[in-house]
């Protein structure tokens, strides 16, 4: 295998890991809205996140720059074209994070009240804006013979990428529900798993959907093979929730969001960016790599590295794995 290979999948495991950590992180921040009926209620659910959403962010810091080095003509031509979502992304992430660090300051309704709106929006925006973005990667943009994307905004809100939107924003929302039911006791807990139904059968549809039409378009057989995984995980959560199984619906609604991006990745592949100008200027894994020398030495340092940074925050899980309910939640706040 070569070292753009092996680093094109690596990259796909970043995304993966992204994805699958902070998927729930925006699901609970969606359900602060839609699932809590007060302050109390909403306290609970930012706790289940409290110890661990920024540890979840490094997954994205990590997927940039391992872009950035292995494949700067990738980051370059992505980060220049989708100018405007992604930083509307990194803004709500900017915000987000100020958003929990701030809520709890003052004791103060509104001032807390203004927050858990803030945490509301910049958990739903990126959770529909990432679909968006990953769609129109897959699908292909306009990209000209320099490698420049050469097409508008709105171009990118096309009728495909909107269902990837719309897609990852169900999903996530589902991936959180699940995990609430996971984390926290008594009401919340039970509503949470009523919520995850119907977040789940809306999820089975527009997934259903997205997966096939992405298969049709560009799919292969090892991205076949990963829809059917996806699509019978979701299945196999949506009956582990009724069942009141919710550590296996959490794993299996896990499973949904990593099979669901490894089929886009494999759907991609070889390509990282398709021009739908010209196939000849598409963006691959060799027009778009770094040196070999380059790409070594990144080897080198992921495999000392990458597992100190899993161990540590596999130990944070670990230590934070206790459910909380508004009985945890002191009267001050």
């Amino acid at each position: 295998m070569h070292l753009h290979d092996l680093w094109f999948i690596l990259i796909a495991v970043l995304w993966i890991g992204y994805f699958f950590l902070e998927g729930f992180d925006f699901g609970i921040g969606i359900l602060t809205r839609t699932l809590a009926r007060n302050t109390t209620e909403r306290r609970v659910l930012i706790n289940t996140i409290g110890p661990v959403w920024d540890g979840n962010e490094v997954w994205l810091l990590t997927a940039g720059g391992a872009t950035f080095a292995a494949f700067p003509d990738w980051y370059a031509t992505l980060f220049s074209g989708f100018y405007i979502p992604l930083l509307a992304i990194l803004v709500c992430l900017i915000v987000r994070g100020v958003a929990f660090e701030y809520r709890a300051k003052r004791d103060d309704e509104r001032w807390q009240r203004n927050w858990e709106t803030a945490i509301f929006w910049t958990s739903l925006l990126p959770a529909f804006l990432w679909g968006v973005a990953f769609a129109n990667i897959v699908h292909g943009v306009d990209i000209d013979q320099d490698k420049n994307y050469v097409g508008t905004f709105w171009d990118l809100l096309n009728p495909y990428a909107i269902l990837g939107g719309l897609t990852t924003l169900v999903l996530f929302t589902f991936h959180g529900a699940l995990f609430a039911a996971l984390k926290t006791v008594g009401d919340i807990r039970e509503r949470a798993r009523a919520q995850a139904l119907v977040l789940g059968a809306v999820t089975a549809v527009l997934a259903l959907v997205f997966l096939i039409w992405t298969q049709a378009h560009s799919g292969n057989g090892w991205s076949l093979a990963a829809t059917v995984v996806a699509v019978l995980a979701l299945l196999g959560a949506l009956a582990a929730n009724q069942l009141a199984r919710e550590g296996w619906a959490f794993v299996l609604s896990g499973l949904t969001v990593v099979a669901a991006v490894a089929m886009l990745f494999l759907a991609l592949f070889p390509d990282v960016m398709p021009s739908t100008l010209n196939p000849d200027w598409s963006l691959t894994v060799t027009n778009a790599a770094s040196s070999a020398y380059t790409l070594k030495v990144m080897s080198i340092v992921a495999a000392v590295f990458t597992p100190i940074v899993l161990l540590y925050q596999g130990w944070t899980y670990w230590v934070f794995r206790k459910r909380i309910g508004v009985q945890h939640i002191p009267s001050a706040h």
